[in-house]
């Protein structure tokens, strides 16, 4: 199982309770902040296509194609998920036109799960990036096991809430 998270945090809420989700399980965390990841330069329409790109990206994918099941673990950053994660994604386009890598049909046979925490009524709030995040595995035929949305914004503050807390637990086991 990887855990990706989209923290700009060490040891974050939104990592707190990807972790306490995944903790019985055997998981990877990739801390996507720790990656060289460029912004996607779509080329898409490019008479010469993508071209390589000289950062961390391809290695990265292609070691998180070796799993089964994804969780995706982002602070709700201005009502969206965090510019890390969303450049991560955003270069999915890349390899989506990469008959070699067969990506959209390797994220076919996977299982995702979101983790998200935010301090503005993020319950509420937090929904439309649930459901960008269940469009983006619409897209790639990602199977979407199930969510949790926290309520934190200063470090530690995840521990306040305790709804989160039990549905974090229970997570993986739907």
């Amino acid at each position: 199982m990887a855990v990706l998270s989209g923290s700009s945090r060490p040891n974050g809420n939104t990592e707190t309770l990807a972790l306490l989700a995944v903790e019985k399980r055997n998981y990877k965390l990739f801390n996507l902040k720790d990656y060289h990841i460029n912004p996607i330069n779509d080329l898409r329409h490019d008479p010469n296509g993508f071209q390589p790109v000289d950062d961390d990206y391809e290695e990265l994918i292609k070691e998180l194609l070796e799993y089964d099941v994804w969780v995706y673990a982002t602070p709700i950053y201005w009502y969206g998920m965090s510019g890390v994660m969303k450049n991560f994604i955003d270069r999915w386009s890349q390899f989506l036109r990469d008959p070699q890598l067969q990506f959209k049909e390797k994220m076919s046979q996977k299982k995702a799960y979101v983790v998200i925490c935010g301090g503005d009524q993020a319950k509420v709030k937090g929904l439309p990036l649930i459901m960008q995040f269940k469009y983006i595995f619409d897209f790639v035929g990602t199977e979407f096991g199930g969510y949790v949305i926290g309520q934190a914004s200063k470090p530690e503050d995840i521990h306040k809430d305790a709804h989160a807390l039990e549905q974090a637990k229970s997570l993986l086991e739907v």
